[in-house]
């Protein structure tokens, strides 16, 4: 029954963003099988690296000499110096205490010791303690960043560890596309391309098709830097007429664009996957923070409208690091079907650049993109990140579904509620749909 006032309306809204059930399409979670890769518990969160940078501007402390603490002691000084001594009111502080809320905590005595016993009590069992994360967050499942590159990762899929229902796999490819060297020689310690023999695009490719039967990823994902460039005036230097390219011979390549043209982009078709590129990212603008010493710088959207025009049998995801990329790459994705863009990444991850990306794509793309996703590292996270998104996403529809009610256009609950699914796990599904199955 169509909705007749605008009060109905929004409590309608409320309640389908309050159940709506969420698919977080990128994280850096791991199965609690995986041992110490899965990260959680307070301490986890207080060192978390957009806390860090904070903490080294605001009290000038030797990332050195913080860094060589105990985590224990890193965490208590995270605690110290940006809870008690200055107002946690930054999005990564108050994230924290919007965890312990979730979690039935209570924060307000500021006593760590309190909060360390009974994070220790919940998370005693990792297995059970995963699930209840994913219930309380409102989840149907995750996909994680899985990297054939990291012999840590590698070896917890060699030894078959069981993985929950509630995770699904990504295949990170990044090393190839910005570290060539660096990917031959984990490649030859996995047994491919090894010996003093070209390393060619098929060998690179058969490493990747195997691993993509090993672990059954969702889609292929890189995260790239912000100088990431594909396209006509690179596409001249892939043929036969350059003196030095070698058909199938990547020995001395260190070029992604043909990485992708020639190992990638091939294997995507092959499959089906999708390929998930996150791009803005400028490593190391501060070196002494460590991997809080990253930045941000703006991307070259024509690259991603190249890729989506010259590979139209390619599915790709895309995000960008950077505010000022957001309506150009909404744009773009509005003339490509292979193109779908998701979530608010990394420093675009607060709540007021959230509200503004998603009011921007909703008036551009309506609800053919994916709203947002955690990039959770730290398992608990899932607990503010998402109640956040939630509250913008609602914020965002009761607008728009208000000014649609002022044309005379009448909803149904069911109709927003299928909208709002749509935003946060349909829409993804329904892109991946013919490559994943799901």
């Amino acid at each position: 029954m169509p909705i007749t006032d605008t009060q109905t309306l929004a409590a309608a809204v409320r309640k389908a963003v309050a159940d709506v059930t969420i698919t977080d399409i990128h994280t850096h979670l791991f199965p609690p099988s995986h041992g110490g890769l899965l990260l959680y518990g307070i301490d986890e969160l207080l060192t978390y690296h957009y806390l860090l940078a904070e903490l080294f501007i605001a009290t000038g402390a030797s990332p050195e000499a913080f860094y060589a603490l105990p985590k224990a002691r890193q965490a208590e000084v995270v605690w110290e110096e940006m809870f008690l001594r200055r107002s946690p009111v930054t999005e990564a502080a108050r994230g924290v205490l919007q965890v312990v809320q979730s979690l039935g905590l209570d924060a307000g005595d500021r006593d760590l010791a309190t909060l360390r016993k009974a994070f220790a009590d919940l998370t005693a069992k990792p297995d059970a303690y995963l699930e209840h994360v994913f219930t309380l967050a409102g989840l149907d499942y995750a996909v994680m960043t899985n990297d054939p590159f990291v012999p840590a990762e590698v070896d917890a899929w060699l030894a078959n560890r069981p993985v929950p229902e509630r995770l699904k796999t990504a295949l990170r490819i990044d090393t190839m596309l910005t570290n060539w060297p660096a990917a031959v020689a984990r490649m030859a310690q996995q047994g491919y391309a090894g010996g003093s023999g070209p390393v060619t695009r098929d060998t690179a490719r058969k490493f990747l098709a195997d691993w993509v039967a090993r672990i059954k990823p969702v889609y292929l994902a890189a995260s790239l830097p912000d100088n990431f460039r594909y396209g006509s005036a690179i596409d001249n230097d892939l043929t036969n007429d350059n003196p030095g390219y070698i058909p199938g011979d990547l020995r001395k390549v260190n070029d992604p664009a043909r990485v992708l043209d020639e190992v990638i982009l091939p294997l995507a078709r092959e499959t089906g996957l999708p390929l998930a590129l996150m791009i803005g990212v400028r490593r190391q603008v501060n070196p002494e923070f460590g991997l809080a010493g990253d930045g941000v710088g703006a991307t070259d959207i024509a690259s991603v409208a190249a890729l989506a025009a010259k590979n139209p049998d390619v599915k790709f995801l895309v995000t960008t690091l950077a505010r000022g990329d957001q309506h150009e790459l909404a744009v773009t994705a509005r003339k490509f079907a292979n193109l779908h863009v998701f979530g608010c990444w990394w420093f675009c991850n607060q709540s007021s650049i959230i509200r503004e990306m998603t009011t921007l794509r909703v008036e551009l793309l309506g609800t053919a993109f994916t709203a947002n996703h955690s990039d959770a590292r730290v398992l608990d996270q899932l607990l503010y990140k998402w109640p956040t998104t939630r509250k913008i996403v609602g914020d965002v529809l009761t607008e728009k579904f208000t000014e649609l009610f002022a044309t005379g256009w009448r909803q149904t609950a069911p109709e927003i509620a299928t909208t709002t699914r749509h935003l946060l796990g349909a829409s993804f599904k329904n892109f991946t749909a013919a490559a994943s199955g799901l």
